[in-house]
Parts: structure tokens; sequence; C-alpha cells
């Protein structure tokens, strides 16, 4: 296994002419540098990233096959042609849950790595979870607020990532979901449809060579979020691989 060596400019390049000219035989045309500048460095800090979550939380993996996301487009259902997405990203995932993401999946909580110039970032959590698996969080943050509240009101969980994001349409419903009284004392997090913290990285810190030291602090970080998370859903907390 070869060491991530850090994504170098030319990744970020390619990215900005593929959302530019966001055609196959553009691509088609520069796919060897797709494969050295973004594939070929995304692969090695997945790699790079099962290592150091062998140490910090083991029931976390990144197997390159698994956890990079596909640079294709699901255009099925999407108005939106395109053929290629204009970032490339990596997920952590419980290696009891599986690899599954979003609305129509049955994962659990992660952890996400987005590169994309201008908009790259670092999250953790569980995006929009399938209405089953959201109901069982609702109801176990209905049933432990407090515990929920010191995890997502931490001081160093605040200061870097502002608490749990809620800047995307459908995050944070305007009411309480049917159920559960406008006055619960848990009112303002049963109304999140998401459970994810994420920061804002710049170009800079993307290109970085410490990008991996980086992104396992604030890993570290979100550990506990994701962990609580995990734990209300079954998959549990792990002392070694």
């Amino acid at each position: 296994m070869s060491a991530f060596p850090g994504f170098r400019p030319a990744a970020l390049t390619f990215l900005r002419g593929l959302k530019r000219n966001n055609t196959k035989p553009w691509f088609e045309e520069r796919r060897p540098v797709f494969e050295h500048e973004v594939l070929g460095p995304l692969r090695l800090l997945a790699e790079e990233l099962d290592v150091r979550f062998a140490r910090l939380a083991p029931e976390f993996v990144a197997p390159p096959k698994r956890a990079l996301f596909r640079i294709h487009r699901d255009v099925r259902f999407s108005k939106d042609k395109s053929p290629y997405k204009s970032h490339a990203a990596l997920w952590v995932f419980h290696r009891d849950a599986g690899r599954g993401v979003g609305r129509d999946a049955h994962g659990g909580a992660g952890f996400y790595f987005h590169l994309e110039p201008g908009a790259s970032m670092v999250a953790a959590g569980f995006w929009m979870p399938p209405r089953p698996l959201l109901t069982v969080l609702r109801d176990a943050i209905a049933e432990r607020p407090r515990a929920f509240e010191r995890i997502v009101r931490a001081p160093a969980f605040m200061k870097r990532f502002g608490g749990l994001t809620d800047d995307e349409a459908g995050v944070r419903l305007t009411r309480v979901p049917r159920g559960f009284a406008p006055d619960h004392p848990a009112a303002h997090w049963l109304r999140f449809s998401s459970f994810t913290a994420s920061r804002g990285l710049t170009d800079r810190e993307a290109l970085s060579p410490k990008l991996v030291d980086g992104l396992m602090k604030d890993y570290a970080l979100q550990l506990p979020l994701v962990r609580w998370l995990n734990g209300t859903l079954g998959f549990p907390p792990a002392k070694s691989r």
C-alpha cells in the first residue's frame, strides 16, 4: 500500500473543467487525468483512513472498492442529464451497517469527505435516514434529550462545526413531527430530518499534505454523535477489528 500523497492542484483543475464540460467525450478524452489526479489519490486516502480508523474507532472501515462514490450520476429520475458529478467523495461506514447512504438506503451513520473546487468539506452523521430509521432516532432523542444535547452542544463540537447542519432544504422541519407535543423538551432536535455535522474546507486545506491529520481531528470530534446514532440503531462500537 502506498502512502496518501495528498491531492495536487491538477485534481481541482480537472473538476473545474468537468463542471464546465460535463459530457462523455470531454471526460473520456481526459480519463487518464481523472484516474491519476482524482481517483488514484482518493483510493489512497480511503486506505489511509481505513488504517487510522482501526485505531480511533475500529468498527468503521473504508475499503476503497466500497468507500468511494462513483463519479457517474444517476440520471434516471433527474431532469439534469449531466452524466458526471463535478466532485469526488468517499464514505467511512460502520462494518455492520453497510455502505448505504440516504433516503433509500439502510446503512448507519458514518464519516464523509467531499472534494470540490471551492466547496470541499468534511462531514459525519446520518444524512436523510429512511423513515423507519428516522422514527427510531427521533424516539430515542425524545426519551433521552439531555444525553443527545450533551453531544451536539459540547463546546468543542459547537466551536468546530457550529452544531448540527441545518442549511439544506428539508433538513429541519418548521414544526415538531406528528406524535410529539409542540413543547416537548427535545422539540428543537425532533424537527431535524438529518443528523449531520460538517465543516467547509478551503482549496488550500483540501490540497494540504496534512489533509489526513486534519480529517482525523474532525472525525474524532464527530465520533460521539456518530456512535450515539449508530448505537441507537443497533450498531455498537468495537474495541478491535
